[in-house]
């Protein structure tokens, strides 16, 4: 079966053996149907918005400027994913719960994208998860990026890494992974990530707790059942690229899975 779109799931600040304790029976389910990692690096500083930068550009932030929460120019820009994919003329969209993570993407790189402030409302990831969906129905958009956030805000920060609020926001971000697998139903590869780990109330440092995350691909390209080893944040753009047949800049240097 050949499938050229992809689904990209970042779930904040879920550590992999949070989700190991956190009592979602469908993680059994995801490593049967996905090939899947507990043991992937993420990049230094394990910050948000740096790593999700790093995640869509495939270079460590040291390279694209970011070292922070706070959005930086690089004084040498590097092609994002969203701007490789619309100069191939894919439609991408972007549903996110945390505002400063649409620096992610340039300016005209998006066909669409949603927002909404993951306060709002509890279970907020939930209510982006049914508007991509409802959307991803509608339109059939080439790339959707689907940014859940309550895990980090909620339940790290809030509660404490490892807390039962904690691993209570990660069963809820799993059970939208299912839907959204589940309700595209093969039309779409997903993967699903996250960005950073956390310790206490916080995360930024090289502790494997902050620096070690869980990733799983699902699709036709690669093999259900199988474990991982070796795989950096930097390889996730690469990756999306070669699955949408779609040429990966030359200074990127994370390397395709498929």
């Amino acid at each position: 079966m050949s499938n050229k779109k992809v689904i990209l799931i970042s779930i904040d600040g879920m550590r992999p053996d949070g989700l190991q304790i956190c009592g979602n029976p469908y993680l059994e389910e995801l490593k049967k149907i996905a090939s899947y990692t507990f043991d992937a690096r993420t990049v230094v500083p394990s910050i948000t918005l740096p790593c999700h930068l790093s995640m869509f550009h495939s270079v460590p932030p040291q390279r694209h400027g970011t070292l922070t929460n706070n959005y930086i120019e690089p004084v040498h820009p590097v092609t994002g994913l969203f701007e490789l994919l619309r100069a191939a003329g894919k439609k991408s969209t972007m549903y996110y719960g945390w505002e400063p993570i649409r620096s992610i993407g340039r300016p005209g790189s998006l066909f669409s994208s949603e927002y909404l402030n993951s306060y709002a409302f509890e279970h907020t990831d939930g209510i982006l998860t049914d508007k991509a969906l409802s959307f991803i129905k509608l339109a059939k958009p080439d790339f959707v990026f689907l940014y859940m956030v309550e895990t980090d805000e909620k339940g790290g920060h809030d509660n404490g890494w490892m807390s039962e609020k904690y691993f209570d926001y990660i069963k809820h971000a799993i059970d939208n992974v299912k839907r959204v697998i589940e309700e595209t139903n093969g039309e779409y590869s997903v993967i699903v990530t996250a960005d950073h780990g956390g310790h206490d109330r916080c995360h930024g440092t090289e502790l494997p707790e902050d620096m070690t995350i869980p990733m799983f691909f699902y699709g036709p390209n690669f093999e259900a059942g199988k474990e991982l080893s070796g795989i950096s944040i930097l390889d996730i753009a690469p990756t999306i690229a070669k699955i949408m047949d779609v040429e990966a800049p030359r200074e990127w240097e994370g390397k395709p899975l498929v």
